[in-house]
């Protein structure tokens, strides 16, 4: 068996049985099982099943260990300080090295590193990063370090880091941020420098595979090629089927979908690799049966993958004058492109219509984070984040309320961060200031009330956060990560940086 399949494609008509079926709760406990017997002899006695679901749950019972579900946490009233709590939560969060059970869809991690907690078991990658930002402060520099080489093993092994250390995640990775781990730790060692740089080199060239067959107007891949020749990216995945994880979800959108199926199956992948699973930013009509997340040149994947050339550039190596050019084109191109000039905001470009996006987001932060704002597009973006995104209890995610959980009044911990951070390099510091007291207000009320830190916050009443195809998540890795790191680092004075040009 490919070491690589999927369970979907190991299992094929089980699965989808199993998960069109509903008898287990969650669609990721099924992906997550381990067999007990040769998957062959699974599959020839699954053949021989009648249709009953009874039938069928005893099967599945009997034939696979299905993943331990978290004990349901039960709110209740704080007992330690926010701060305390936190620092004492990576323990629970931490996880030894793993091989990865045999014939299970577990990818072998070989370090110490953290889950985000709940029914997410392993680790993710954009979510590492934001736990990193506790685990600095909270001086936990050996484990932080273990996963940024899990994560630079990943680059080795697959060519980029998938989504989540399962097989049915390999086919598409989250917003390319492992350069600005490695910046993070900043680790002198040549050994370390030049590996670390060797997989940001690597998973840059994943991210831009095909581009050389992209022609003016078109698309391949993860890259597009606007009319007049810029060149962009995307989010996609290869695979056009649902996903093994939320496989009867996706069934049941496309059914609603007056599109071909295997698209609608595409722009869902895509929009789980965009992390924002899901978002107005995708849909043509604030349905998820209108996903088109393919059509989109998304402004924060630009701007990190702005930030990889930029980081790429400064290695020093032969190949930095290369990537220092190719940061430059990509600048050129967003400025271009996915500037809003009559309103004050980036935002992502629409492929099929031609055209800039109106749906304002939180994503239209990205660019200052990574330096790629001039001075004059930071004024006018700050304006607008007073005016449209600030909440009572932290930055908006977009201004549309469509049910999805990356929509209003949804805030996230990673772009409350990635604001906070954007706004301070172009010297807001008050407004940077006022986003971070908010947020932490948010967190900290929820927390004094249910005794416990959550996967996302409703910023305006500050309570836990609702939508997407799963309950409330607590945990939670990135929310313990950005929380301590802007407490912390509250009174600190940050210089401005400004552009990077």
């Amino acid at each position: 068996m490919n070491a690589e399949a999927t369970p979907a494609e190991i299992y094929g008509p089980l699965l989808a049985r199993v998960q069109e079926s509903g008898i287990l709760s969650d669609s990721k406990a099924f992906v997550d099982a381990v067999p007990l017997r040769p998957i062959a002899a699974i599959m020839a006695d699954f053949a021989k099943l009648s249709g009953d679901d009874r039938e069928l749950l005893s099967f599945v019972n009997a034939n696979f260990v299905l993943p331990q579900m978290a004990d349901a946490a039960v709110p209740g009233q704080s007992v330690l300080p926010l701060r305390t709590y936190i620092r004492s939560m990576w323990p629970n969060l931490a996880r030894e090295p793993e091989a990865g059970p045999a014939n299970s869809s577990a990818i072998a991690i070989g370090h110490r590193h953290v889950v985000p907690g709940g029914r997410f078991r392993e680790i993710y990658y954009w979510d590492s990063f934001f736990t990193l930002l506790g685990l600095v402060r909270d001086g936990e520099l050996a484990l932080a370090n273990g996963i940024v080489d899990a994560m630079t093993d990943l680059i080795e092994d697959h060519g980029h880091v998938p989504n989540g250390s399962r097989t049915y995640y390999i086919g598409r990775s989250q917003p390319p941020v492992f350069h600005m781990m490695v910046a993070l730790l900043d680790d002198q060692r040549p050994e370390v420098i030049a590996r670390r740089l060797a997989a940001m080199k690597r998973e840059h060239a994943w991210w831009m595979a095909d581009e050389d067959k992209v022609a003016p107007g078109s698309a391949k891949s993860h890259v597009v090629r606007l009319a007049d020749g810029s060149l962009l990216n995307r989010y996609w995945d290869p695979r056009d089927t649902p996903r093994d994880e939320s496989w009867r979800e996706d069934v049941e959108t496309a059914r609603e979908s007056r599109r071909k199926p295997t698209q609608v199956y595409r722009d869902l992948r895509a929009g789980a690799e965009s992390g924002w699973d899901f978002s107005s930013r995708w849909l043509e009509d604030n349905s998820l049966a209108s996903i088109r997340t393919t059509a989109i040149a998304p402004v924060d994947l630009n701007a990190f993958l702005f930030g990889l050339e930029t980081a790429i550039s400064a290695g020093g190596d032969a190949d930095s004058a290369v990537f220092a050019e190719r940061a430059s084109q990509r600048s050129s191109a967003m400025l271009k492109h996915l500037w809003n000039d009559a309103d004050g905001y980036f935002a992502d470009y629409d492929l099929e219509n031609g055209c800039i996006s109106t749906c304002a987001s939180a994503a239209a932060l990205a660019p200052l984070l990574t330096g790629l704002a001039a001075q004059r597009q930071a004024d006018a973006t700050a304006g607008f984040v007073r005016q449209h995104l600030l909440a009572p209890g932290g930055l908006r995610t977009t201004l549309t309320e469509s049910g999805q959980q990356w929509d209003s009044p949804n805030g996230w911990a990673p772009l409350q961060w990635i604001a906070v951070t954007g706004l301070r390099r172009y010297g807001h510091g008050t407004l940077a200031a006022d986003i971070a007291s908010r947020w932490i207000a948010t967190v900290e009320t929820t927390y004094a009330r249910t005794g416990l830190l959550y996967e996302k916050y409703n910023v305006e009443t500050a309570a836990i956060g609702g939508g997407g195809e799963y309950e409330p998540q607590v945990g939670f890795g990135w929310t313990n990560g950005v929380t301590a790191d802007l407490i912390d680092g509250a009174n600190e004075h940050i210089p401005k940086q400004g552009p990077s040009q």
